[in-house]
Protein backbone atom coordinates (compact mmCIF):
# COMPACT_ATOMS: atom_id res chain seq x y z
CA UNK A 1 0.00 0.00 0.00
CA UNK A 2 1.32 3.21 -1.19
CA UNK A 3 1.65 5.98 1.38
CA UNK A 4 -0.38 9.06 1.29
CA UNK A 5 1.34 12.16 2.59
CA UNK A 6 0.03 15.61 2.26
CA UNK A 7 3.05 18.80 2.67
CA UNK A 8 2.55 21.37 4.56
CA UNK A 9 4.52 24.72 3.88
CA UNK A 10 3.63 27.79 5.31
CA UNK A 11 5.67 30.77 3.66
CA UNK A 12 6.27 34.37 4.13
CA UNK A 13 8.52 36.49 1.57
CA UNK A 14 10.20 33.48 -0.04
CA UNK A 15 10.11 33.75 -3.28
CA UNK A 16 13.34 32.15 -3.95
CA UNK A 17 13.09 29.33 -2.22
CA UNK A 18 10.29 27.23 -2.78
CA UNK A 19 10.75 26.60 -5.85
CA UNK A 20 13.85 24.19 -5.38
CA UNK A 21 12.10 23.18 -1.97
CA UNK A 22 8.83 22.06 -4.57
CA UNK A 23 10.77 20.17 -7.08
CA UNK A 24 12.62 18.49 -4.17
CA UNK A 25 9.56 17.21 -2.36
CA UNK A 26 8.54 16.20 -6.09
CA UNK A 27 11.79 13.96 -6.47
CA UNK A 28 11.84 12.41 -2.92
CA UNK A 29 7.82 11.27 -3.34
CA UNK A 30 8.39 9.77 -6.94
CA UNK A 31 11.55 7.87 -6.14
CA UNK A 32 9.32 6.49 -3.23
CA UNK A 33 6.45 5.66 -4.91
CA UNK A 34 4.12 7.90 -2.21
CA UNK A 35 0.83 9.36 -3.40
CA UNK A 36 1.88 12.78 -2.32
CA UNK A 37 -0.07 16.91 -2.41
CA UNK A 38 1.98 19.67 -1.56
CA UNK A 39 -0.20 22.70 0.17
CA UNK A 40 1.81 25.89 0.28
CA UNK A 41 0.32 28.53 2.37
CA UNK A 42 1.57 32.02 1.74
CA UNK A 43 1.01 33.82 4.99
CA UNK A 44 0.28 37.74 3.75
CA UNK A 45 3.91 37.39 1.17
CA UNK A 46 4.85 40.80 -0.32
CA UNK A 47 7.29 39.84 -2.60
CA UNK A 48 6.66 37.58 -5.56
CA UNK A 49 5.89 34.74 -3.97
CA UNK A 50 2.47 34.19 -5.12
CA UNK A 51 3.15 34.46 -9.50
CA UNK A 52 6.34 31.68 -8.44
CA UNK A 53 3.76 29.31 -6.67
CA UNK A 54 1.41 29.55 -9.21
CA UNK A 55 3.96 28.69 -11.37
CA UNK A 56 4.27 25.06 -9.73
CA UNK A 57 2.72 22.05 -10.39
CA UNK A 58 0.98 19.90 -8.34
CA UNK A 59 0.53 22.33 -5.85
CA UNK A 60 -2.38 23.34 -3.53
CA UNK A 61 -1.91 27.03 -2.63
CA UNK A 62 -3.71 28.44 0.22
CA UNK A 63 -3.03 32.84 0.54
CA UNK A 64 -3.88 34.32 3.60
CA UNK A 65 -5.38 38.15 3.72
CA UNK A 66 -2.52 39.34 5.80
CA UNK A 67 0.44 38.39 7.90
CA UNK A 68 -1.42 35.85 10.86
CA UNK A 69 1.81 34.10 11.62
CA UNK A 70 3.41 30.53 11.28
CA UNK A 71 1.12 28.65 13.13
CA UNK A 72 -1.82 30.24 11.50
CA UNK A 73 -0.68 29.41 8.45
CA UNK A 74 0.23 26.16 9.70
CA UNK A 75 -3.06 25.30 10.74
CA UNK A 76 -4.86 26.45 7.34
CA UNK A 77 -2.89 23.83 5.80
CA UNK A 78 -3.59 21.44 7.94
CA UNK A 79 -7.28 21.31 8.05
CA UNK A 80 -7.33 21.79 4.37
CA UNK A 81 -4.94 18.61 4.29
CA UNK A 82 -6.55 15.46 2.37
CA UNK A 83 -4.07 12.52 3.44
CA UNK A 84 -3.49 10.44 6.54
CA UNK A 85 0.03 11.74 6.63
CA UNK A 86 0.93 15.31 6.86
CA UNK A 87 4.48 16.43 6.62
CA UNK A 88 5.04 20.06 7.54
CA UNK A 89 8.64 21.86 7.42
CA UNK A 90 9.83 25.46 6.68
CA UNK A 91 9.65 27.08 3.12
CA UNK A 92 13.34 28.66 3.73
CA UNK A 93 14.61 25.38 2.40
CA UNK A 94 16.75 24.56 5.52
CA UNK A 95 14.76 21.07 6.48
CA UNK A 96 15.98 18.76 3.16
CA UNK A 97 13.15 16.44 2.01
CA UNK A 98 15.23 13.49 1.83
CA UNK A 99 14.52 12.95 5.56
CA UNK A 100 11.01 12.11 5.20
CA UNK A 101 11.39 8.68 4.07
CA UNK A 102 13.86 7.74 7.13
CA UNK A 103 10.87 9.50 9.73
CA UNK A 104 8.10 7.05 7.79
CA UNK A 105 10.38 4.36 8.52
CA UNK A 106 10.89 5.40 11.77
CA UNK A 107 7.13 5.77 12.27
CA UNK A 108 6.00 2.63 11.25
CA UNK A 109 9.15 0.40 13.07
CA UNK A 110 8.44 1.92 16.43
CA UNK A 111 4.04 2.45 15.62
CA UNK A 112 3.92 6.15 16.57
CA UNK A 113 1.59 8.98 16.11
CA UNK A 114 4.26 11.34 15.84
CA UNK A 115 7.73 11.76 14.23
CA UNK A 116 9.75 15.05 15.18
CA UNK A 117 13.17 15.99 13.34
CA UNK A 118 15.96 16.83 15.26
CA UNK A 119 18.70 19.76 13.70
CA UNK A 120 21.50 18.56 16.06
CA UNK A 121 24.24 20.56 13.57
CA UNK A 122 22.19 23.45 12.94
CA UNK A 123 23.31 26.12 10.87
CA UNK A 124 21.69 28.91 12.32
CA UNK A 125 23.06 32.41 13.34
CA UNK A 126 24.55 32.13 16.90
CA UNK A 127 21.85 34.79 18.60
CA UNK A 128 19.24 31.97 16.98
CA UNK A 129 20.78 29.53 18.53
CA UNK A 130 20.86 30.72 22.11
CA UNK A 131 17.33 31.95 22.03
CA UNK A 132 16.52 28.24 20.72
CA UNK A 133 18.82 26.55 23.60
CA UNK A 134 17.01 28.68 25.94
CA UNK A 135 13.83 27.89 25.15
CA UNK A 136 14.20 24.51 24.79
CA UNK A 137 15.97 24.50 28.21
CA UNK A 138 12.85 25.85 29.66
CA UNK A 139 10.30 23.94 27.86
CA UNK A 140 12.17 20.71 28.98
CA UNK A 141 11.20 22.08 33.00
CA UNK A 142 7.64 22.93 32.28
CA UNK A 143 6.22 21.01 29.04
CA UNK A 144 8.34 18.25 29.30
CA UNK A 145 7.37 16.93 25.91
CA UNK A 146 10.66 14.67 25.67
CA UNK A 147 12.18 15.75 22.62
CA UNK A 148 15.46 18.00 21.87
CA UNK A 149 14.14 20.34 19.23
CA UNK A 150 10.85 21.49 19.39
CA UNK A 151 11.19 24.52 17.05
CA UNK A 152 12.17 22.17 14.03
CA UNK A 153 9.01 22.67 11.52
CA UNK A 154 10.05 19.28 9.62
CA UNK A 155 7.39 16.72 11.72
CA UNK A 156 5.13 13.90 10.38
CA UNK A 157 2.02 13.73 12.22
CA UNK A 158 -0.71 11.00 11.64
CA UNK A 159 -3.86 13.38 10.61
CA UNK A 160 -5.67 12.26 13.24
CA UNK A 161 -3.64 13.55 15.99
CA UNK A 162 -5.52 17.20 14.94
CA UNK A 163 -8.64 16.43 15.08
CA UNK A 164 -9.05 17.92 18.81
CA UNK A 165 -6.21 20.79 18.70
CA UNK A 166 -6.76 23.87 18.26
CA UNK A 167 -3.26 26.19 17.47
CA UNK A 168 -2.93 29.80 18.37
CA UNK A 169 -0.10 32.01 18.94
CA UNK A 170 3.03 30.46 18.41
CA UNK A 171 1.79 26.86 19.40
CA UNK A 172 3.48 25.36 16.41
CA UNK A 173 6.56 24.45 18.15
CA UNK A 174 4.45 22.63 20.94
CA UNK A 175 2.27 20.23 18.71
CA UNK A 176 3.92 17.21 19.88
CA UNK A 177 3.36 18.60 23.76
CA UNK A 178 -0.33 19.41 22.99
CA UNK A 179 -0.72 15.39 21.39
CA UNK A 180 1.04 13.86 23.89
CA UNK A 181 -1.76 15.67 26.71
CA UNK A 182 -3.88 13.67 24.29
CA UNK A 183 -2.06 10.52 24.71
CA UNK A 184 -0.39 10.68 21.28
CA UNK A 185 2.96 8.84 21.06
CA UNK A 186 5.88 11.09 20.11
CA UNK A 187 9.24 9.96 18.56
CA UNK A 188 12.05 11.64 17.33
CA UNK A 189 15.19 11.38 14.34
CA UNK A 190 18.53 13.46 13.63
CA UNK A 191 17.41 15.47 10.17
CA UNK A 192 19.79 16.91 8.24
CA UNK A 193 19.92 21.33 9.12
CA UNK A 194 20.97 22.92 5.62
CA UNK A 195 21.85 26.81 5.76
CA UNK A 196 19.53 29.34 4.28
CA UNK A 197 20.40 30.10 0.82
CA UNK A 198 18.02 33.31 -0.17
CA UNK A 199 15.99 35.26 1.73
CA UNK A 200 16.13 36.38 5.49
CA UNK A 201 15.21 35.09 8.35
CA UNK A 202 11.56 35.57 10.54
CA UNK A 203 12.86 34.78 13.61
CA UNK A 204 13.38 37.56 16.30
CA UNK A 205 12.83 38.45 20.17
CA UNK A 206 9.27 39.19 19.52
CA UNK A 207 8.48 35.41 18.53
CA UNK A 208 10.37 34.01 21.33
CA UNK A 209 8.83 35.82 24.39
CA UNK A 210 5.02 34.88 22.27
CA UNK A 211 6.62 31.61 22.38
CA UNK A 212 7.36 31.44 26.00
CA UNK A 213 3.97 32.75 27.02
CA UNK A 214 2.21 29.78 25.05
CA UNK A 215 4.45 27.74 26.91
CA UNK A 216 2.85 28.81 30.03
CA UNK A 217 -0.45 28.63 28.76
CA UNK A 218 0.24 24.86 27.84
CA UNK A 219 1.67 24.05 30.71
CA UNK A 220 -1.34 25.20 32.81
CA UNK A 221 -3.36 23.55 30.05
CA UNK A 222 -1.60 20.25 30.52
CA UNK A 223 -2.07 20.16 34.40
CA UNK A 224 -4.85 21.75 35.12
CA UNK A 225 -7.27 22.23 32.01
CA UNK A 226 -10.03 19.76 33.56
CA UNK A 227 -9.16 21.15 36.88
CA UNK A 228 -8.70 24.88 37.63
CA UNK A 229 -9.93 24.82 40.66
CA UNK A 230 -7.29 22.15 42.00
CA UNK A 231 -4.48 25.09 41.39
CA UNK A 232 -6.47 27.69 42.49
CA UNK A 233 -7.26 25.78 45.59
CA UNK A 234 -4.40 25.02 46.38
CA UNK A 235 -2.93 28.33 46.18
CA UNK A 236 -6.46 29.81 48.36
CA UNK A 237 -5.04 27.12 51.31
CA UNK A 238 -1.83 28.49 50.96
CA UNK A 239 -2.93 32.10 51.00
CA UNK A 240 -5.17 31.14 53.86
CA UNK A 241 -2.29 29.46 55.97
CA UNK A 242 -0.29 32.58 55.79
CA UNK A 243 -3.45 34.41 57.03
CA UNK A 244 -4.03 32.22 60.07
CA UNK A 245 -0.42 32.61 61.23
CA UNK A 246 -0.20 36.21 60.96
CA UNK A 247 -3.51 36.43 62.66
CA UNK A 248 -1.94 34.88 65.41
CA UNK A 249 0.95 37.04 65.36
CA UNK A 250 -0.86 39.91 65.42
CA UNK A 251 -3.14 38.39 68.67
CA UNK A 252 0.29 37.65 70.35
CA UNK A 253 1.45 41.78 69.70
CA UNK A 254 -1.77 42.36 71.29
CA UNK A 255 -1.60 41.15 74.12
CA UNK A 256 2.22 42.33 74.36
CA UNK A 257 1.54 46.03 73.77
CA UNK A 258 -2.29 46.19 74.49
CA UNK A 259 -3.06 47.49 70.82
CA UNK A 260 -3.42 46.03 67.74
CA UNK A 261 -2.92 49.02 65.35
CA UNK A 262 0.81 49.55 66.19
CA UNK A 263 1.76 46.99 63.91
CA UNK A 264 1.42 46.18 60.35
CA UNK A 265 0.44 42.89 60.73
CA UNK A 266 -3.36 43.38 61.02
CA UNK A 267 -3.09 45.25 57.52
CA UNK A 268 -1.71 41.60 56.13
CA UNK A 269 -4.14 39.51 57.57
CA UNK A 270 -6.62 41.60 56.02
CA UNK A 271 -4.99 40.93 52.37
CA UNK A 272 -4.90 37.42 52.97
CA UNK A 273 -8.46 37.03 53.39
CA UNK A 274 -9.17 38.85 50.67
CA UNK A 275 -6.57 37.07 48.42
CA UNK A 276 -7.45 33.85 50.07
CA UNK A 277 -11.33 34.31 48.58
CA UNK A 278 -10.40 35.78 45.10
CA UNK A 279 -8.18 32.54 44.80
CA UNK A 280 -11.01 30.28 45.81
CA UNK A 281 -13.48 31.99 42.94
CA UNK A 282 -10.87 32.19 40.29
CA UNK A 283 -10.61 28.69 40.93
CA UNK A 284 -14.58 28.01 40.92
CA UNK A 285 -15.37 30.28 37.86
CA UNK A 286 -12.46 28.31 35.88
CA UNK A 287 -13.82 25.34 36.51
CA UNK A 288 -17.43 26.47 35.07
CA UNK A 289 -15.75 27.65 32.15
CA UNK A 290 -13.73 24.64 31.48
CA UNK A 291 -16.75 22.50 31.78
CA UNK A 292 -18.51 24.70 29.38
CA UNK A 293 -15.54 25.13 26.55
CA UNK A 294 -15.78 21.40 27.02
CA UNK A 295 -19.89 20.96 26.12
CA UNK A 296 -19.50 23.46 23.79
CA UNK A 297 -16.03 22.71 21.36
CA UNK A 298 -15.28 19.30 20.32
CA UNK A 299 -12.48 19.45 22.23
CA UNK A 300 -12.60 16.26 24.91
CA UNK A 301 -9.98 15.76 28.12
CA UNK A 302 -9.54 12.38 26.06
CA UNK A 303 -9.09 10.45 22.81
CA UNK A 304 -10.78 7.35 22.12
CA UNK A 305 -7.98 4.84 19.98
CA UNK A 306 -10.33 1.64 19.34
CA UNK A 307 -12.90 0.05 20.55
CA UNK A 308 -13.34 -3.88 20.43
CA UNK A 309 -16.28 -5.71 21.81
CA UNK A 310 -14.97 -9.11 22.92
CA UNK A 311 -18.07 -11.87 22.15
CA UNK A 312 -17.82 -16.02 22.49
CA UNK A 313 -20.20 -17.56 19.82
CA UNK A 314 -22.04 -20.66 20.86
CA UNK A 315 -20.26 -24.15 20.76
CA UNK A 316 -16.73 -21.95 19.59
CA UNK A 317 -13.57 -22.83 21.21
CA UNK A 318 -12.22 -19.21 22.03
CA UNK A 319 -13.10 -15.70 21.65
CA UNK A 320 -13.76 -13.44 19.19
CA UNK A 321 -12.59 -9.75 19.06
CA UNK A 322 -14.82 -7.52 17.10
CA UNK A 323 -13.85 -3.77 16.28
CA UNK A 324 -16.03 -1.69 16.18
CA UNK A 325 -13.78 1.65 15.87
CA UNK A 326 -10.46 2.17 15.04
CA UNK A 327 -8.70 6.15 14.67
CA UNK A 328 -6.04 4.89 12.60
CA UNK A 329 -4.09 1.91 14.79
CA UNK A 330 -0.55 1.16 13.46
CA UNK A 331 0.84 -2.01 13.58
CA UNK A 332 5.05 -2.50 13.38
CA UNK A 333 4.66 -3.16 9.74
CA UNK A 334 3.28 0.68 9.34
CA UNK A 335 -0.52 -0.80 8.42
CA UNK A 336 -3.35 0.99 9.11
CA UNK A 337 -6.90 0.39 10.00
CA UNK A 338 -9.07 3.12 8.96
CA UNK A 339 -12.53 3.87 9.89
CA UNK A 340 -15.26 1.29 11.13
CA UNK A 341 -15.29 -2.30 10.20
CA UNK A 342 -13.89 -5.20 12.40
CA UNK A 343 -11.22 -7.92 12.78
CA UNK A 344 -11.53 -11.38 14.77
CA UNK A 345 -8.98 -12.63 16.24
CA UNK A 346 -9.95 -15.52 17.90
CA UNK A 347 -8.31 -17.27 21.25
CA UNK A 348 -7.60 -20.95 21.53
CA UNK A 349 -8.24 -22.81 24.80
CA UNK A 350 -4.12 -23.02 24.99
CA UNK A 351 -3.84 -19.66 25.33
CA UNK A 352 -2.57 -18.46 21.51
CA UNK A 353 -4.49 -16.45 19.38
CA UNK A 354 -5.03 -16.99 15.66
CA UNK A 355 -5.93 -14.05 13.53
Amino acid sequence: MKRELSFVIPVYNEEDNIAMLHQEIKDVCRQEGYVYEIILVDDGSADGTEETAKTLYPLKYIKLRKNFGQTAAMDAGIRNARFGYIVTMDGDGQNDPADVPGMLSYMAEHGLDIVSGWRKNRKDSISKKVFSRTANFLRGILVKDGIHDSGCSLKIYRKECFEQIALYGEMHRFIPALCIIKGFTVGEVVVNHRPRTAGVTKYNYKRAFKGFIDMISLWFWGKFASRPLHLFGFLGIVSGVAALVCGIISIVLYFERGKISDTGWLTIVVLLIVTTLQFFIFGLLSDILSKLYRESTRDKAYVIKSIDEIIKEENAKGTKIRTLYSAGESSGSGSRVQGSGFREVWGGDSGEDRV
